[in-house]
């Protein structure tokens, strides 16, 4: 039987990553040695290197002045690490969603910390409108998509101050505008590689502001320095993400890949919608991430999620247990998601609302 992995993360990765990744594992660009053991200061994962931070760029066109590094920790080390370097007295956050909070608690060891809207109020299910970025902070963040909760910021908005965002989950999802960004960040593992690596794309003018002494490892210009070598970088994670990032580029890029990202999510959003005994759990169309889709039943069959539960395991279905903090279903339409496993799931729904 077919697996179609709707995990959000680690989660599907294309075919063609995983084996370049397999045949590396058994020998790395001809070294007759795995890249699993191979060292990382060889000409070979040099070039690999290289090679992967500039097709980061070219595909998401970043303008010059910007340094894209490779390093590890997860996208929640960044959560210190960027108060670390940016914040002098106040940081902004606009706290969308469990990883937005985390975020938003780490800044408060380095200085005052305001939150300029939430939507905790009802549970994350909408993205907060109306509010203002104080101009005085340091630096505003934002977690363009919320995997939990299912919410995505897709556009790229202004801002007064310097923007950095937290683009774990919609990485290469759409084209995006990195001159109105200071810092970009996420952990790899959804969109781009295995666990292991964190991508942060950093304007080389904004670091270098704050007064306090930093560590040498949390210092970005540290990194910048070594282009990603100052230590053992995940050389495993960086190859596989090359690899993703060369079939993206052979699909057409990021703005081929946003169309079918929308036509994915529009057609299993438009099954919940007109579904009799589903219920997406973000109302507002566009609020609703293209990224995770997150539905339950409608209370009236609220007891039946624990059997389709396991009627849609027993079709092929992985990972659309929903998160415990929203419960139902969460179905995770990353890059690599095609269409056939997406087709696959709402006939697994169809056929089960037939039943009942």
């Amino acid at each position: 039987m077919k697996k179609h992995n709707f995990n959000a993360g680690p989660s599907i990765l294309p075919q063609y990553a995983i084996d370049q990744t397999a045949e590396a594992v058994k020998n790395f660009s001809g070294t007759g040695l795995s890249i699993l053991e191979v060292s990382h200061r060889s000409k070979e994962v040099d070039a690999m290197n290289l090679e992967a931070m500039a097709l980061f760029k070219e595909l998401l066109d970043i303008p010059e002045g910007y340094r894209v590094l490779f390093l590890g920790g997860g996208a929640s080390t960044q959560f210190f690490t960027i108060p670390y370097n940016l914040l002098e007295t106040k940081a902004a956050y606009l706290v969308t969603g469990a990883w937005a909070k985390k975020a938003a608690k780490e800044a408060k060891l380095f200085g005052t910390m305001e939150v300029v809207a939430t939507s905790e109020d009802k549970n994350f299910t909408y993205i907060p409108k109306g509010y203002s970025i104080p101009e005085d902070a340091d630096y505003f963040h934002i977690t363009t998509n919320n995997t939990i909760f299912g919410t995505e910021i897709k556009y790229d908005m202004d801002s007064p101050v310097t923007l950095v965002a937290d683009m774990s989950s919609d990485i290469f999802s759409r084209p995006v505008d990195v001159s109105k960004y200071g810092l970009i960040y996420g952990g790899a593992q959804k969109n781009l590689a295995p666990a292991g690596l964190t991508f942060v794309i950093v304007k080389e003018e904004i670091l270098g502001k704050v007064s306090r002494p930093m560590p040498t490892m949390v210092d970005y210009r540290t990194h910048i320095k070594s282009d990603s070598m100052f230590n053992t970088p995940p050389v495993f994670a960086i190859f596989t993400a090359l690899q993703t990032m060369k079939w993206l580029k052979e699909l057409g890029g990021v703005a081929a890949i946003q169309k079918t990202n929308i036509e994915k999510a529009k057609h299993l959003y438009d099954q919940i919608d007109g579904s009799k005994l589903f219920v997406a759990t973000v109302p507002d169309p566009e609020d609703r991430s293209l990224m995770n889709v997150c539905f339950v039943m409608k209370p009236e069959y609220k007891e039946l999620e624990g059997e389709f539960q396991t009627f849609a395991s027993g079709k092929g279905m992985v990972g659309v247990k929903g998160h415990r903090d929203v419960g139902g279903f969460r179905a995770s339409l990353y890059n690599a998601m095609p269409m056939e496993s997406v087709d696959a799931l709402i006939a697994c729904m169809r056929e089960f609302e037939a039943a009942h």
